[in-house]
Formats: structure tokens, sequence, C-alpha cells
């Protein structure tokens, strides 16, 4: 399996239980934060990443490389 399969089963997983993706990413940033602080960045990552994989991407994504 490449990369791209790999990304492709994350976005379907996003789509299909997309709050409970959001909810382990929040929970997953809310320990980042706690380990090692940077609360802004943790928090940009989050949303990236919840853009990417389904949950809370109503916002639309540039394309890459911008």
């Amino acid at each position: 399996m490449g990369f791209g399969d790999f990304k492709d089963k994350l976005q379907n997983l996003g789509e299909e239980h997309g709050d409970k993706v959001e909810q382990g990413m929040d929970k997953a940033g809310d320990m980042a934060k706690d380990k090692f602080g940077h609360e802004d960045q943790v928090d940009q990552a989050v949303e990236k990443g919840k853009g990417l994989f389904g949950g809370g991407g109503d916002e639309e994504q540039p394309p890459p490389g911008q």
C-alpha cells in the first residue's frame, strides 16, 4: 500500500465518521498542548488535519504548495 492509498483510506474514514475523527483530533491536540505548549501551532495543525481528513473542514483548502 502506497501513501496515496493510505491517504484515500483516511479520507474515506473521515467522511464516514467525521464526528469521531474530529473528537480524536481535538483530544490529541489537547494532549500535545499540555505536553509541549505552542497552543497556536497545535490548533493550526489540528484544524488543517480536520480539513484534510473529513472533520470540521467546511472551509476550502488552498491547493498544495500555496
